[in-house]
C-alpha cells in the first residue's frame, strides 16, 4: 500500500516537472516583448485608470501612445499638460498643449424654478428613474437630483446641493475626467474650457421644447428668444432646436448675451465684478444707434 503512495507521488511529481519545462519553452518561444517605454510613460501617469483619456486604464494609454506616431490624439486629463510634457519627452515628440477643461452643469432647474409635478418612490438612480418616466417636473430635460453623477466622480468634486436639488462642481478638483458626462442620463455636463482666470460664459439649459412650453416647465430656462444670438458681435452664439449655445472658443466674455439674456439661463463664472446690466444694456443701445446712423449716412451718400 506504501509502495502505491509512494510512486503515486512520484509519478504526480514527474509529470508536472515535465509539463512545467513545456510551459517553460512554450512561454519562451511566444513571449511578446513589450517596449520599455510602457512602464516608463505608466509610471509617469497618476495612476487613477479613470477612463478620461477615452482608454480602458494607465496602461493601455501607454501602450498606445508608444506605437502613435505623434501625441495629438492622446492627452491625460488628471495629469494634465505637466504630465503630457514628460510623456512626450519619453517618446521624443514635440507637445501641443491644451487648455485646462472641467465639467460644466447644463441645468439650472433649481428646485424654486421648476414646480413639481409628481413624487417619485423608486431606486436613489438618475438612470432608472430617467428609464422609467420624465422626471418629477414639468421639464423632461433636467437634472433628476439623484446624484449619479456624484457617485461616478472619483475626485471629490461633485456634490449635491439640498437647496437647488442640482449637482455642483468643485472645479479645485474637477479633473475633466468625464465621469459625470458618461454617467448623466440626461447628458446634461458638458466638458469646458476653464477660460482666461477661470472665467467663462455658457448656457445652463438643454431644453429644446418652444419657449411657452419651456417657461411654464422652468422658470430658468433658454426659451429660444434668439436675443443672446443677435446680440454677440463675436458669433460665438449659435440656435439651434430652440436652444441657444455658446462656442467658448469664439466667446469674448464681453456679458453682453448674458445682461441681454431675459430669463437669466446664460451664466457667467468666475467674473472679477457683478454684472451691471443697465451699463451693459447701454452700451450695446449706443452701437446700434450708432450702427444705425453709419447706415442711414451710407444710404444719403449713395443716394446722391
Amino acid at each position: 500500500m506504501n509502495s502505491v503512495i509512494f510512486w503515486t507521488i512520484v509519478i504526480l511529481a514527474g509529470l508536472g516537472l515535465v509539463l512545467a519545462v513545456v510551459l517553460y519553452f512554450v512561454a519562451e518561444k511566444f513571449k511578446v516583448e513589450e517596449d520599455p517605454r510602457i512602464e516608463q510613460i505608466e509610471k509617469t501617469l497618476p495612476g487613477a485608470n479613470c477612463g478620461g483619456c477615452g482608454y480602458a486604464g494607465c496602461h493601455a494609454f501607454a501602450d498606445s501612445a508608444v506605437k502613435a506616431a505623434n501625441l495629438d490624439a492622446h492627452f491625460c486629463p488628471v495629469g494634465g499638460n505637466d504630465v503630457m510634457k514628460k510623456v512626450s519627452a519619453i517618446l521624443g515628440y514635440t507637445l501641443t498643449e491644451k487648455a485646462p477643461q472641467v465639467a460644466v452643469l447644463r441645468c439650472n432647474g433649481t428646485c424654486a424654478a421648476r414646480p413639481r409635478v409628481n413624487d417619485y418612490d423608486g431606486a436613489v438612480s438618475c438612470r432608472v428613474k430617467a428609464a422609467l418616466y420624465s422626471g418629477d417636473t414639468g421639464c423632461s430635460y433636467g437634472c433628476l437630483g439623484c446624484g449619479d453623477c456624484v457617485g461616478a466622480c472619483e475626485f471629490g468634486a461633485l456634490s449635491m446641493n439640498p437647496e437647488t436639488g442640482l449637482p455642483v462642481v468643485d472645479e479645485t478638483k474637477c479633473v475633466a475626467c468625464g465621469k459625470c458626462v458618461k454617467a448623466c442620463p440626461k447628458a446634461l455636463f458638458e466638458l469646458r474650457n476653464k477660460g482666461p482666470r477661470g472665467i467663462r460664459e455658457f448656457v445652463a439649459c438643454r431644453n429644446t421644447d418652444k419657449g411657452p412650453f419651456v417657461k411654464k416647465a422652468c422658470a430658468n430656462a433658454c426659451i429660444g428668444c434668439g436675443i443672446c444670438a443677435k446680440t454677440c458681435t463675436h458669433d460665438a452664439i449659435v440656435l439651434e432646436n430652440n436652444l441657444a449655445y455658446i462656442d467658448f472658443a469664439k466667446c469674448k466674455l464681453c456679458r453682453e448675451c448674458e445682461a441681454m439674456c431675459p430669463t437669466g439661463a446664460i451664466h457667467g463664472v468666475n467674473f472679477p465684478k457683478e454684472l451691471d446690466k443697465a451699463a451693459v444694456k447701454e452700451r450695446i443701445a449706443k452701437r446700434a444707434a450708432a450702427a444705425k446712423a453709419a447706415a442711414e449716412a451710407k444710404k444719403e451718400v449713395s443716394n446722391e
